[in-house]
């Protein structure tokens, strides 16, 4: 069991008179949270992913809903998305049971938001959860056992199973990847071509720190541009890839459209690629670390409500910013290397031009990019 980061905050909402509500991919330990939140009260847990729980909570009156939850002080919806009307009779619940505290999670973000949105407008506390992070992992393993297990992470990622299974990653990530990773994707997003998906995420996984043209990977994958589009931001909303967008303020001679991918998890992207080759043979190492690195600063801010915008940055003369995020007003840029020099540094004009701070970040102190 690890500690998450999210349980504290969740549970300092209980009673204040909205839904709880938390989305992620599936396997990354939603209902175990939750349970682990509410273990000690008075629950009513309902699970989406069974018929006959859809039967009964497809648009119930506010009478059949007494029924159902008769003495229960929690009422835990879980896979929310695959019950039909959800939006509105989470807001029933809500309005109508005062003593209640709802709370619904789910592994898409595609029709769990569109079916709640609208109906719990100023009525839920909405919260994102991905696969464990390096400081929950570290704070349950210890220093030692994290260092020592770093490269591993970097191959197998942070999926909870995979975390509890050492030895099985391999086989324990096919099955994710085959058979949960696409599964909302498919039934929420109206995909009709699998092969097309895969063939988009294989061209993605091999462009990790490199800036992504949609008009070359249209051409890879055999669709038109507009598709691309479409595809890139459905699996960002199921909570596969990520993108930032190029940082710019109007200074001459940057790039301002451009975009970079990553994934949320590096096992994940291995997986797709089929290559789990040791780091010290791999032409792939820094794409892998710059993965890593982002996608674990991505979940310290998402969890610790730091407000940071992130994004890259690079100019036509191709000076290059890995990662810059822009907190407070300040602007800070970062430089990922697996092993540093001394002489590595920032651009000059990338500096000056917005007075920012920067920091090198390598094998030695990453734990200060990675722990906020």
């Amino acid at each position: 069991m690890y500690s998450r980061l999210l349980k504290d905050r969740i549970a300092a909402k209980f009673g204040r008179g909205k839904a709880i509500m938390l989305i992620g991919p599936r396997q990354v330990g939603k209902t175990t949270l939750i349970k682990e939140i509410i273990e000690d009260k008075q629950f009513l847990f309902l699970d989406g992913d069974d018929p006959e729980v859809r039967k009964l909570m497809t648009l119930p009156n506010t009478e059949k809903l007494r029924s159902i939850i008769g003495t229960a002080k929690v009422v835990f919806i879980d896979e929310a998305q695959r019950i039909e009307g959800i939006g509105l009779t989470s807001k029933i619940i809500t309005d109508q049971f005062k003593e209640v505290q709802l709370i619904i999670s789910g592994s898409s973000s595609f029709d769990l938001n569109n079916q709640l949105n609208e109906p719990l407008t100023g009525r839920k506390w909405e919260y994102n959860m991905l696969p464990i992070s390096w400081e929950e992992y570290q704070n349950k393993h210890g220093y030692l056992i994290a260092e020592q297990q770093l490269e591993n992470r970097m191959l197998y990622g942070f999926y909870p199973d995979v975390l509890n299974h050492p030895g099985e990653e391999r086989e324990i990530l096919n099955t994710l990847v085959s058979s949960y990773l696409y599964r909302d994707i498919f039934a929420f997003s109206g995909i009709r071509k699998p092969e097309t998906l895969e063939k988009l995420l294989q061209a993605i996984a091999l462009q990790i720190g490199s800036e992504v043209n949609y008009n070359e990977l249209a051409l890879m994958v055999g669709v038109d541009k507009n598709t691309i589009s479409k595809y890139i931001d459905i699996l960002q909303q199921g909570f596969v890839l990520f993108k930032l967008g190029s940082f710019s303020r109007n200074i001459r001679n940057e790039i301002k459209s451009n975009k970079k991918i990553y994934f949320y998890d590096n096992g994940v992207r291995n997986m797709i690629l089929g290559d789990f080759s040791p780091l010290d043979i791999r032409i792939d190492k820094g794409a892998l670390w710059e993965n890593f690195l982002i996608a674990e600063r991505i979940k310290q801010n998402l969890y610790k409500e730091t407000y940071a915008k992130t994004y890259f940055w690079r100019s036509k003369q191709q000076q290059e910013v890995d990662f810059v995020e822009e907190k407070n007003g300040k602007i800070h840029g970062f430089e990922f290397k697996w092993k540093s020099k001394p002489s590595t540094k920032l651009p000059k004009t990338f500096v000056e031009g917005y007075n920012a701070s920067q920091t090198i970040i390598d094998r030695e102190n990453f734990r200060d990019f990675v722990l906020i």
